[in-house]
């Protein structure tokens, strides 16, 4: 074989090899290029998973948010009508009590009951006691039988002059000094908070068993 036929072979040979390199990068390239695609496909899809996901938290949270602020708003309006409520019955108090004065069947038991409450509050033998004029008038006639039932072992005078109030009675120490304020007025803005709370408590209650 001359010479110029061995140096075609080899350059024959080294082009086929060039050929076989080439073709094994390029088919490696292209493996690398759908591991890049697939590798940057399962990326972005990680991604718009963890975006659903915290745009699906940020709207949970939202929604948490206006439910919670609706129920802060309607908690407040109910406590504000509920305050109206019994602000409105407590108003009509006065009313309802002036019926039970009327109805003395049912306010001279209740009005003794008291003046036994006011007597027995005061650790003093003389007392006095004073109504309005009508409920003066109404016990006057028996005062002895009365004062004695109600301060049993005291002397419970009746004053003399009428008091302005709407029923029950003011019982005092003689000398003034200690007061028991058992009238319409006296025990309603004493027992004020615990009418309030009664007066809820049945509004609530009627409204839950409606």
């Amino acid at each position: 074989m001359s010479e110029a036929e061995q140096v075609s072979g080899l350059e024959a040979a080294l082009l086929d090899r060039a050929n076989k390199l080439a073709e094994e990068y390029v088919a490696n390239g292209r493996q690398e290029q759908g591991r890049l695609l697939a590798e940057a496909k399962q990326r972005l899809h990680l991604e718009e998973e963890h975006e659903t996901a915290a745009a699906k938290a940020l709207a949970d949270r939202t929604y948490q948010q206006r439910v919670q602020a609706a129920e802060l708003e309607l908690g407040a309006e109910l406590d504000h009508l509920r305050l109206d409520l019994v602000s409105t019955v407590l108003r009509h108090l006065p009313a309802r009590l002036a019926q039970v004065a009327e109805d003395e069947p049912r306010y001279l038991p209740l009005l003794r009951a008291w003046l036994r409450e006011g007597a027995a509050a005061i650790e003093r033998d003389e007392l006095v006691a004073q109504f309005n004029a009508r409920d003066r008038a109404r016990v006057a006639g028996n005062w002895a039988v009365i004062a004695a039932e109600a301060a049993p072992g005291k002397r419970l005078a009746l004053a003399a002059e009428p008091m302005d109030c709407a029923g029950g009675m003011l019982v005092t120490s003689a000398d003034g000094r200690i007061r028991v304020d058992n009238t319409f007025e006296g025990r309603q803005e004493r027992m004020d908070e615990q009418l309030q709370n009664a007066v809820a408590e049945h509004l609530t209650s009627g409204a839950g068993g409606s």
